[in-house]
This record gives C-alpha cells, structure tokens and sequence, in this order.
C-alpha cells in the first residue's frame, strides 16, 4: 500500500511549484487511486467526496441551461431528486425504460446497470447509437463485472463508497471518462468548484481495490444461492437479480410484513447502503415512497457464509 499523504501543500522547487502544491488541485493518495481506478475502469478517473457529489459534478460540467437529460426509469431516486433540484438552472430531466432506446431530443442520457432497487439492465447498444454522449452509474456492477467505456458509454459513475471501497467506512465518488479532454475538463470544474475528494478515503480505497475481485466474486455466488431459494419461498412474492453481482432485491406482501423481516433479523444488519463486506437489508419504501412496492426489501450480500445468511433470511420471513 502507498503511504498516506495528508499534506495540505508541498515546497517549490527552485522556486517553481511540482506535480503537487496545494491539495485543492491534486494530492498524491488521490492522484494514485484514480490510477488504479482508471485501470480497472478502461479510461481517466477523477474521485470525488461522494458519488452525489460525482454526479452533481459531471451534470454541471457537461450541460448548459436548456439541455435535458435521459434518466433511467427506477434508477437511485436520489439521482432523479438531484436533477429535478437543477431545474432551477436550466436544466431538465424525463425518465425512460432503459431497456429500450433512448428518447430523441436530449443531451445526456443517464443509464445504471443495474438499476437500484429494480435491478433492470439498460440497452447498451441502444445509448451507443444515440448522439448524445452517454453516463453508465455502474455502482452495482463494478468494472469486475461490466466495463461500459468498452460498450459505447462516454463516461462510467461509481458511488466508491459501495463496492470499490467496500468495507462500510469511505464516503467517496467517481468518474471514469473514456476521453482525456473530457477528464481535463471535469477535473478542472472540480478544482474550481472545491468537490474534491481528501486523501483519506481515497487511502481506504485503493485498499479496497486490492480485494475487490475475490470479494465480488464472493458476494455473486452467495447471491446466486439466495436468490434460488428466494425465489422457491411461499412467502417471497417477487424476486430481482440481474444474474451477476450481489445485489437483489425482493417483496413480500406489504409493509407491514417488510417491517417483520426487518426487525427479525439476528446476522443481516437492517441498515441502509449497499456493496460492503457486511450484509445489508432494508424496505426501500421508507425512502422512495410509493416508487417502490411497499413489500420491497433490498438485500446487498456481503461475505457471512451463505447458509448463516440463508437460516437468517429463513427465521425473519418466518415472521411475515
């Protein structure tokens, strides 16, 4: 692991500034895991303190007052509740099925794979054939599983905190852009705009990255066995999985019955996020409404043995 550096500035040289001088610009734990990320990814990566922070970042930095954007349907609500807040800039957004081509007439077309808590898988060729340039929130998916610069998209978005960090302790963000022109150009909108990501959770990070294939691995075929017995259970009305990752989601009856399973759970923490070694369980209604199924839970698998999970899973819908 490289050191963590937490300087906030580095001496000139014969009086002349370095690679580093004020940490606003670039620090050298972060210059270092966006290098590791951009390998990953296929292209240039740029962290940022979050991924809301990411995502408020790119938008800002691509669009002009009176271009629309293309949200996937049933994408992280707070990506839609982001873009409606931008609309007093000039902005707009529309949401479409992103299992199909999207609409005519926008600039940016805003695509997760998979969706959360949804988990539908977008029309990759689809958005590649659009003109407008095309931004894959690839959180759940990590480059493990899908590199989409290598299928047609401009620009990949990760809420670093989830998976690539993946132990539950580092708020962090990303962009990977497949053109340098377009990284130069957001770094220098980050570096104005002061969203930039500190050194210590970038540290965190590039920890992260080390395990991130054998933990994801881990998750998906832990995920794989539950969503078969999920799937086989009387009381599971509904089951989501894209096939890969560990990331599901599923219903039970109503909310009440959400709730049940909730506060029955003994292993599974009963918490909110996603993609860490810790496996997470919540009714999604409780933030989005009446987006979402009452009976909705989201389960993101961590790395407990499987069968601890399963008699975990077992017991609290017991309870339904």
């Amino acid at each position: 692991m490289p050191a963590l550096d937490r300087s906030t500035i580095w001496p000139y040289r014969d009086g002349e500034p370095g690679e580093f001088y004020y940490q606003r610009y670039a620090h050298p734990t972060g210059v270092e895991a966006e290098r590791a990320l951009g390998e990953l990814d296929g292209g240039h990566a740029l962290l940022f303190p979050s991924g809301a922070g990411a995502t408020t970042s790119l938008v800002l930095a691509l669009l002009s007052p009176g271009d629309t954007i293309a949200l996937a349907e049933g994408a992280y609500y707070g990506t839609g509740i982001a873009f409606a807040q931008l609309e007093r800039w000039g902005l707009r957004h529309l949401e479409f099925d992103q299992t199909g081509a999207p609409p005519a007439g926008v600039q940016l077309v805003w695509l997760e794979a998979p969706s959360n808590p949804f988990l539908t898988m977008p029309d990759l060729d689809a958005a590649a054939a659009h003109p407008a340039q095309v931004v894959v929130d690839a959180t759940a998916a990590t480059p493990i599983h899908l590199r989409p610069l290598e299928r047609g998209a401009d620009f990949v978005l990760h809420s670093a905190t989830k998976y690539l960090a993946g132990h539950h302790d580092a708020l962090l963000g990303a962009v990977v852009c497949k053109r340098a022109e377009d990284a130069e150009r957001l770094k220098e909108f980050r570096t104005r705009a002061g969203i930039v990501a500190a050194p210590d959770p970038c540290w965190l990070l590039l920890r992260g990255l080390k395990t991130l294939e054998v933990r994801v691995r881990r998750q998906t075929e832990s995920a794989q066995v539950l969503v078969q017995r999920l799937e086989a259970h009387p009381k599971v009305e509904r089951v989501r999985y894209p096939g890969f990752g560990g990331l599901l989601s599923f219903d039970v009856a109503g909310a009440d019955q959400a709730r049940a399973v909730e506060t029955s759970l003994r292993v599974i923490t009963n918490a909110t996020s996603l993609g860490g070694v810790d496996s997470v369980l919540e009714a999604r209604a409780r933030w989005e409404g009446d987006r979402v199924p009452p009976g909705l839970l989201r389960l993101s698998v961590g790395l407990e043995p499987v069968e601890e999970l399963w008699d975990d899973l077992s017991q609290a819908l017991k309870r339904v």
